[in-house]
């Protein structure tokens, strides 16, 4: 890679890096101006690398998705208990989601939606099909109800935590706490297990 290639995108990261905070701060207002001032470039600069504040949007939209990704791989989820999983799962998902808090402002197509479902899924999905097939889940539950339970008390959170009434780690106890508490399955010989 050549040294200009470095640079570029290395000034590319930095301005995805500070647009990612003005834009959590000022939300729909901050306008590509706020975003060239914080990052220390000419506006010119800013729109050589992104020629539109929706490029801008797309750029960090893929950038969460690609820390969220890796998070989730790093999180090795498929070598721990399903607790512990669920715990790991929760915690890179808010963390990343808690980075990129300006992602809702980019407005998903169908087929984008679509993309993004089919690229985390995975992971999630073979999180909670282990936690059914193992019987650490409840069995009358099928795994979809759970999943959708799971991603509606992390969507709840998401939003709190976006707008900084809570943090990262308090958020993902609360939803793994909470989450498990009601999916786990009762042991055989006694009162439901508790998180």
């Amino acid at each position: 890679m050549s040294r200009s290639t470095v640079i570029r995108d290395h000034v590319r990261a930095g301005i995805l890096e500070v647009a990612a905070g003005v834009l959590a701060e000022r939300g729909e207002s901050a306008s590509m101006t706020d975003i060239a001032k914080a990052a220390g470039v000419a506006r010119a600069t800013l729109y050589r690398y992104f020629p539109s504040r929706e490029a801008l949007l797309y750029a960090l939209y893929e950038a969460a998705l690609t820390d969220l990704t890796d998070r989730l791989e790093d999180a090795r989820l498929d070598a721990v208990p399903i607790e512990e999983a669920v715990a790991r799962m929760t915690r890179a998902t808010i963390a990343a989601t808690s980075r990129y808090r300006a992602l809702g402002l980019f407005e998903k197509s169908p087929a984008e939606a679509r993309r993004v479902e089919r690229q985390l899924a995975g992971p999630l999905r073979a999180v909670f099909e282990r936690g059914a097939k193992g019987g650490c889940f409840r069995g009358d539950l099928p795994v979809h109800t759970l999943a959708e339970l799971y991603f509606s008390l992390l969507e709840g959170v998401v939003s709190r935590v976006i707008r900084h009434r809570l943090g990262v780690e308090e958020a993902s106890a609360a939803v793994t706490t909470v989450f498990l508490s009601g999916a786990l399955a009762p042991p055989p010989d006694g009162p439901a297990r508790r998180y």
